[in-house]
């Protein structure tokens, strides 16, 4: 296995201590997302390029015409009186001043725009990506790291560009053309000058290193901080009943310490970095300007060039200090732009048959054959050979204890999974076979708990058919299960098969996200759990949705519903 296959996708997100082909490896990938992301704006990209360079052909032309201001303007005024010379090389500064105050005035705004874009599109694919991902993926990437690469880690990609890109772009570049500008001018202080890049080369690569793992450590360590702040509140039930409140919040101080103490880490580099760029560019200038005084006393150099070249020296180290201050913004992007192209990495591992089969009509259900099936999680064996085949229309019940392989025989059905070895059929064609979509339309997921996404109660239930009329919404309205919920006038009415949860005020009340309470503390009303559906022939009217965490899940082959009640895993029709 190469070195690239063995770190593809997330492999690297726990590693603190990168080594250099790795850091090397997670920059090539980043840069690859980059340079997909903004390949769409490739004209956007040429015509920011040009307002960069000609702003920065305006800075380089205003020290040059200040010496030359000194030199070829001011004597002839000195002299006869004739401000002429001078009010034209005025003329020009004011000219460049202009224009390099337009051209970055339209390199900010195409900057600004170009990167707002890249930052919807890559919200936009990280969210269908992540949906795409299968639960396999989703029970071990926690919840936590989902939000924090939703979040934080665009937030700061976006923050660059916003902040810090345009400094940065304009600094490298301004770099290059004031130390050739300084080159043309006097080659003998230009030198000078060089000599100072051996100290600066030097501390930026300690820098750049440190910083990398610095950087990597703060956004792992923020995304602890979210995972257990989603994890401890989408739990709260079970964090009150069992009275963990003070365990969790020691956990919390726990991780909140480490994301500190990386900051602080990150903070300090900053600290050392600024101030010695400053110190070095401090010590050239002095060399300079007792050297540069020395050729001009001696009559080697005219005052005007001396001036010109300290200005272009300021210029020269003025980006330095820019770099220093934005730097936090481009290390703390950096890192989130590996974390993110890691997760666009990772491939589902329930993947779309590349030749799509097909199901014929079937008006009394479809057979089910699990083939030898071999399959385990991480190295533990669930299910070493199993074999059952479940006609058409029949209801098969699955009984054993809790460990036994219930809830993984539904997850291969409803393949959240792929068998490791052997197949799962339906109706005789393998289900890594069958395109998502006619897969789905042919098994259903029935959740033992429900799950209300924020919106009325008849929007949840159409979740799989957004455009549904209200008559198939209040046909498809569940039955309520031994020992349901009261009718409108309070009585319990066990002749009443629509959802109580749509009578009245509650068609229009709006659910809790996530299930959880609504504006006024108020939980949703959750229905018992019940074996009646939808009756025959009508259909749910969408997939609910499994829930990653070990809930227990059932399945419906329409027209039967295979699935887990109790303690027990069985199987009924409606």
């Amino acid at each position: 296995m190469t070195a690239e296959a063995a770190w593809r996708g997330i492999a690297a997100e726990s590693v603190d201590d990168v080594s250099a082909p790795l850091a090397a490896l997670l920059r090539k990938r980043s840069r690859a997302l980059l340079a997909d992301l903004l390949r769409p704006y490739r004209r956007g990209v040429t015509w920011t390029a040009a307002a960069i360079v000609v702003g920065a052909l305006g800075r380089l032309a205003g020290p040059w015409l200040i010496g030359l201001a000194i030199d070829n303007g001011i004597p002839p005024v000195l002299k006869s009186g004739d401000p002429v010379p001078l009010l034209r090389i005025a003329s020009v500064f004011g000219a460049t001043v202009l224009i390099q105050a337009a051209s970055t005035r339209a390199f900010v705004t195409m900057t600004g725009r170009i990167g707002q874009s890249v930052v919807l599109e890559l919200r936009r694919r990280l969210f269908w990506h992540m949906l795409r991902l299968p639960v396999a993926f989703h029970e071990s990437y926690t919840s936590g790291r989902v939000i924090s690469r939703q979040t934080s880690d665009v937030e700061a990609i976006s923050a660059l560009f916003e902040e810090g890109l345009d400094a940065l772009i304009s600094a490298a570049l301004t770099l290059v053309l004031v130390g050739t500008g300084m080159l043309l001018l006097d080659w003998r202080l230009a030198l000078v000058v060089l000599s100072g890049f051996i100290p600066l080369t030097l501390l930026s690569a300690w820098f750049r290193r440190e910083s990398a793992t610095a950087y990597r450590r703060i956004r792992e360590t923020n995304a602890l901080v979210i995972v257990h702040f989603v994890e401890t509140f989408g739990g709260l039930r079970a964090v009150q009943a069992f009275r963990r409140e003070r365990r969790n919040e020691e956990i919390f101080d726990d991780l909140s310490g480490d994301y500190a103490n990386a900051s602080r880490r990150a903070a300090q580099l900053i600290a050392v970095f600024g101030p010695g760029i400053s110190l070095v560019a401090n010590v050239i200038l002095g060399v300079v300007l007792c050297y540069g005084g020395l050729l001009v006393i001696d009559g080697d150099m005219k005052i005007g060039v001396l001036a010109s070249f300290l200005l272009y020296l300021q210029g020269f180290f003025d980006p330095l200090q820019d770099v220093s201050q934005f730097y936090n913004s481009f290390q703390g992007a950096a890192s989130a732009l590996e974390k993110i192209s890691g997760v666009l990495e990772e491939e589902p591992s329930v993947a779309e048959p590349v030749l799509p089969a097909g199901l014929a009509t079937a008006a009394s259900g479809r057979r089910v054959r699990f083939e030898s099936v071999r399959f385990g999680y991480r190295k533990t064996v669930v299910l070493p050979g199993f074999d059952l085949d479940i006609p058409a229309g029949q209801t098969v019940a699955l009984v054993g204890e809790t460990g036994a392989g219930k809830t993984t025989v539904a997850r291969l059905l409803a393949r959240f999974y792929d068998p490791n070895a052997g197949r799962v059929l339906l109706d005789g064609t393998d289900l890594r076979d069958l395109p998502d979509q006619v897969l789905r339309q042919e098994v259903v997921l029935i959740t033992q708990e429900s799950f209300l996404f924020e919106g009325t109660v008849a929007e949840n239930i159409r979740l799989g058919r957004p455009r549904a009329t209200g008559a198939e919404v209040e046909a498809a309205e569940p039955a309520p299960g031994p020992g349901g919920p009261a009718d409108r006038a309070g009585r319990p009415h066990r002749g009443d098969h629509r959802a109580p949860a749509l009578h009245g005020r509650d068609r229009r009340s709006r659910a809790g996200a996530a299930g959880g309470p609504d504006h006024r503390g108020r939980l949703p009303r959750r229905p018992a759990p019940r074996r009646r559906r939808i009756r025959r022939p009508a259909r749910p009217l969408g997939r609910q949705p499994g829930l990653i965490g070990g809930l227990t899940m059932s399945l419906q082959v329409s027209p039967r519903i295979v699935g887990q009640h109790g303690d027990h895993d069985h199987a009924w029709a409606p």
